[in-house]
């Protein structure tokens, strides 16, 4: 079994509505210095394998059908074997 950490993000190609209004309620509040926000997406799951490779396998499976819109998102994950 192993525990999967996805990191999503926006590619830099693509505008980020998300990271533009945080970034503009930043500068509301003094903070002059922030620019290029991008907001993206922290998912966590397991994946009940008994390979690396199959679990890296049904992982890309899962964010290249579900987790992420492949037009406008890249992503990256890591696998940690837990008991």
């Amino acid at each position: 079994m192993f525990k999967v950490k996805v990191l999503v993000k926006r590619r830099p190609s693509i505008l980020d509505p998300q990271g533009m209004a945080v970034e503009k309620g930043a500068k509301h509040l003094g903070f002059n210095n922030i620019k290029d926000t991008r907001i993206g997406k922290y998912v966590e799951f397991t994946v009940d394998a008994g390979e690396k490779k199959s679990a890296e396998k049904e992982v890309k499976e899962y964010c290249d059908k579900l987790l992420i819109n492949p037009n406008l998102e890249d992503y990256e994950f890591t696998l940690e074997e837990i008991a």
